[in-house]
């Protein structure tokens, strides 16, 4: 059922691009101000499942009121689980008539990167603002597609960078603001874990695959958002010790980053080893979280003894609430498409500096 799965969606994310990204005719001129969205979620995976639809009965500025998904015992089982009425729920092909759909403000994302283009821009024509999961898509190319259609549709986009909703993160964010302990020095990020999956779309190259993308992005955010700049220049190594699985795209990767002032970043991210953690050592002391990126709430200490440990209920739920708070009241997007963009800019940085073996500036 897996290979199935991800075989129809392999030949879904290569379909016709005249038929798909043509404008829709249904695309309203207006939308009404509420003070609660209606959430549709693309993509009825894990991610959907296990995460975002319980999240979705805690959060208070948005409900779950539609889903699109490709099989019909799944919507069958949505539906009741849920009580989704049947003109709120979609395959891919039908997709772009939730354009008339005005029980339905936001669009997300949850398919795999290769597939994020393709529906972003489908949703954005359609009206709808557009929650998308990271990493964002493939290429910088797809990236800056993506935010041009909702900006040109007048939608929002927002990354499903839930950790910078997570006030644990937010609090180390603030020490490199600050300058609590002066200068960024050294960073030392990682995450990653022990995938036993064989026919996962994180498997394969044409459905965007790879840790760097995906855990990879953990293990960047850590550095960029401890030292508040963007690196200027990357070296990295990738490498597979599970040939027979990771075949068409790397199992492990370590990069090393350079920022404009003067610190620098060690980075570690994998399928094959579990960790996640962060350490940063500046000019006056320094800051632990581990972990850094987990669901259930991220921790850390000082070197003055500050204790980091914020309680979080749902890290998704606060994530979405947020980002509908900032499309009712029409303010900045705490990580923006923007904020994906820079993101992915490194990671083809990465990737063409295992290719080359140099140094790449960025």
């Amino acid at each position: 059922m897996i290979i199935e799965r991800r075989d129809f969606l392999s030949k879904l994310a290569l379909a016709s691009a005249t038929t798909l990204f043509s404008g829709n005719s249904l695309l309203a001129s207006t939308r009404p101000v509420k003070d609660k969205l209606g959430i549709a979620l693309v993509g009825l995976g894990y991610y959907s499942t296990d995460l975002l639809a319980p999240a979705l009965q805690l959060t208070e500025k948005c409900y779950l009121a539609g889903i699109v998904t490709g099989t019909p015992s799944k919507a069958e089982t949505w539906k009741k689980k849920y009580s989704i009425p049947d003109k709120n729920i979609y395959n891919y092909q039908n997709f772009d008539q939730i354009a008339n759909n005005p029980d339905i403000d936001v669009v997300y994302v949850v398919l795999p990167p290769s597939m994020h283009r393709e529906f972003v821009v489908r949703a954005a024509k359609a009206g709808k603002h557009v929650f998308c999961e990271k990493p964002m898509a493939p290429t910088v190319a797809d990236c800056e597609a993506m935010i041009k259609a909702c900006a040109e549709n007048k939608v929002k986009l927002a990354i499903g960078y839930r950790c910078q909703h997570d006030p644990n993160i937010q609090a180390y964010m603030a020490v490199a603001k600050e300058k609590k302990f002066g200068k960024v020095k050294m960073i030392n990020s990682a995450a990653g874990y022990f995938d036993g999956r064989t026919t996962h779309w994180k498997q394969s190259k044409a459905l965007g695959g790879g840790v760097m993308g995906d855990m990879g992005v953990y293990a960047l955010q850590g550095a960029r958002l401890a030292t508040g700049e963007e690196p200027i220049s990357v070296i990295a190594q990738a490498s597979t010790t599970r040939p027979e699985i990771y075949k068409e795209v790397e199992e492990t990767m370590m990069f090393q980053l350079e920022f404009p002032s003067g610190a620098r970043a060690a980075c570690q991210t994998s399928f094959g080893i579990n960790m996640n953690y962060l350490q940063v050592n500046y000019e006056k002391g320094w800051l632990k979280m581990e972990p850094q990126s987990g669901y259930n709430g991220n921790k850390g200490s000082m070197s003055d003894g500050t204790i980091i440990n914020f309680p979080i209920k749902s890290q998704q739920a606060k994530q979405m609430d947020e980002d509908c708070i900032s499309i009712i009241s029409n303010t900045a997007l705490i990580a923006p498409g923007e904020e994906g963009l820079r993101d992915i800019r490194v990671v083809e940085a990465i990737y063409k500096s295992v290719q080359t073996g140099k140094e790449v500036k960025i």
